[in-house]
Parts: structure tokens; C-alpha cells; sequence
């Protein structure tokens, strides 16, 4: 195992100013994002569950920055950063919490089951660690075609205690195959804490049992990110195999909205806020990329009003009519 430690400034300075805004876009257009969904569950306009990645923006901004716009992600039952990252549009994101016909999956998938196979997203998931087997299978066959495509699997550290996770990593071992398993270990699977859950200090030793390079980066630390993970994904596009690359972060809410989280501390929760993913990261363009605050607010402002116009493409939509449950239906 190695441990990548926080960016350094230099760090910072060599990437392109470009990819800092698109970075930080990111993170702003999935921070809004769940935001909003929180409000609009909360006063009873979204059905369902749902389940917040507040406080992990960093890592699927990080990751999804470093793939082509043909590589594969698989995700998870946390999945709208995620989604958003690989380029997926607010409007049909909303109206598939919504429910409506506009949405990806036409409204059939809703928060945990968004998919779409022309960006690369081979869905969001609703069982744990079930997008590790579909993104061993989708490498294999980038593999097999001779693509040079790549799969990031998101998945949470709970996940890695589940017998797929090792089938999963273990075959992509053998193969060599072109995946980045990419661990968001938010330090609880549902209430269990991660020392209650494994006997070895960080996920990514792990790897050592497959013979796969492990890493550990700074989850909130949108630079140190992508910076590891650009570095694993290059490795599977030569056909040096997979990497398993664990993102140390935190969530803000409980495991679903409405969990209380009595189960952490209150203290724990407070430390995690002061390290919020977004603003150290604007503080670092600002005194260290020569970012000006004019800028990022017109990146917040853009966002801002991408997801109102969002939410009320959403609202105008039309809900499935209940003949639309016989179509798309394996025959």
C-alpha cells in the first residue's frame, strides 16, 4: 500500500486553468444538486429514497475528470455525483427523481437506477456492491475489442466486505484487465464503523491480496483525486490491469435522509464539515491559481440556474401512463 498525501500547490499550478473550472464546475453543479433534491424530498415532492453524497463531491469530480468520455463508470445506490461527473444533464437526472417519462430510465429507475449507456454510465445501483461484477464484465469486454476504453466501479467501503467486490477485483487481477476500482470510504457502512468492519487500517491493502497496486488519497482533496486517479486509469488504458484506489471522505447526512446517524459523534461530524471538499478547494484557486471570486460565482451562478431550469423541466413533465410498465421489459 501507498499513501498519497494532500496536493501540494505546485501540484495545483501544473494542471491546466481549463480543468481547475471544470473541476470545480463539478463539484458546484453536485453540491446544488443534492441540495435541492434534499429540500424537495424533504417536503414531499420526491418519492422513494434517497440517499445524499454531500461532502464527497471531490471524488467523483476527481475520478470522472481523468476518463475519456468513452469509458465506462458503474455506480452506486449514492450515485448523482457520480452520474453528474461523467456528464450526465440535470434536467433528465430530476425528472427521473421526479418519476416522469423525461428521465433516463423513464422514470422506472429513479435516484438509485440512473443510467445512461451513451455517456458511459452503466447504472447506478441499488445493491451493494453489485457494479463490481458488471464493471469487471464491461473491462473484459474493452478488453476483448481492443478499445483502450477503461472502467472506474464506484463503491462504498461497506462494499468491500462483500463477497462480489473480491470475485470482482480478483478476476480483473488475473486478466489484467482495464478497470480503477475507486473505494469512497466514508468511514460507516450504514451504522457499522470501518473498525468494526475489517482488521487492516486502510481499504487498499486489500489490493495486496491480488497483487494489484493499492492507493490511499485524500477524498476531499479534489487535486490529490484526480492526480491518482489519472495516473491508475493511464496504467489500465497501456493493459497493465487494475488498481484499487480507495478515496478517504465523509458524509454529511446519515446513510438515507431521514437516518438520524446517532451512531456518530457529533464531534466526528463537525471535523468532517471544517474539511468540506468545495471550499478548500476555492480557496485554493483563489490563493493559488489566481482564480478570482467573480469567476467562481459565475460558475455558481450558471449552475444555479441550470438546476432551476432542472426542476422545472422536471415539474412540467408527464408521469408514466401505467401502460408504459409493460414496455422495456425483457420478453
Amino acid at each position: 500500500m501507498s499513501v498519497t498525501p494532500q496536493s501540494s500547490p505546485a501540484a495545483l499550478a501544473a494542471l491546466p486553468r481549463n480543468l481547475l473550472e471544470r473541476l470545480y464546475r463539478t463539484m458546484v453543479r453536485i453540491r446544488l444538486f443534492e441540495q435541492k433534491a434534499l429540500e424537495l424530498f424533504l417536503a414531499g415532492e420526491l418519492p422513494g429514497f434517497l440517499h445524499s453524497c454531500l461532502g464527497q463531491e471531490a471524488v467523483a469530480a476527481g475520478v470522472c475528470a481523468a476518463l475519456r468520455e468513452d469509458d465506462y463508470i458503474t455506480s452506486t445506490h449514492r450515485g448523482h455525483g457520480h452520474v453528474l461527473a461523467k456528464g450526465l444533464a440535470m434536467d433528465r437526472m430530476m425528472a427521473e427523481l421526479y418519476g416522469k417519462t423525461t428521465g433516463y430510465c423513464k422514470g422506472k429507475g429513479g435516484s438509485m437506477h440512473i443510467a445512461d449507456f451513451s455517456c458511459g454510465v452503466l447504472g447506478a445501483n441499488g445493491i451493494v456492491a453489485a457494479g463490481l461484477p458488471i464493471a469487471t464484465g464491461a473491462a473484459l469486454s474493452a478488453q476483448m475489442r481492443r478499445s483502450g476504453q477503461v472502467v472506474a466501479a464506484f463503491f462504498g467501503d461497506g462494499a468491500t466486505s462483500q463477497g462480489a467486490f473480491h470475485e470482482a477485483v480478483n478476476l480483473a487481477a488475473v486478466w489484467k484487465l482495464p478497470v480503477v476500482y475507486v473505494c469512497e470510504n466514508n468511514h460507516y457502512a450504514v451504522s457499522t464503523p470501518l473498525e468494526r468492519q475489517m482488521r487492516i487500517a486502510s481499504v487498499s491493502e486489500r489490493a495486496a491480496a491480488y497483487g494489484i497496486p493499492g492507493i490511499t488519497v485524500d477524498g476531499n482533496d479534489v487535486v490529490a483525486v484526480y492526480q491518482a486517479a489519472g495516473d491508475l486509469i493511464e496504467r489500465a488504458r497501456r493493459g497493465e490491469g487494475p488498481a484499487l484506489l480507495e478515496c478517504r471522505t465523509y458524509r454529511w447526512l446519515g446513510h438515507y435522509v431521514g437516518d438520524p446517524a446517532t451512531y456518530r459523534p457529533p464531534e466526528e461530524l463537525a471535523w468532517w464539515k471544517s474539511r468540506d471538499p468545495l471550499l478548500i478547494f476555492e480557496r485554493r484557486l483563489l490563493q493559488e491559481a489566481d482564480f478570482s471570486e467573480q469567476e467562481l460565482a459565475l460558475v455558481r451562478r450558471e449552475a444555479s440556474d441550470e438546476l432551476e431550469a432542472a426542476v422545472d423541466f422536471a415539474r412540467r413533465s408527464p408521469a408514466p401512463r401505467p401502460e408504459d410498465a409493460l414496455e422495456d421489459v425483457w420478453p
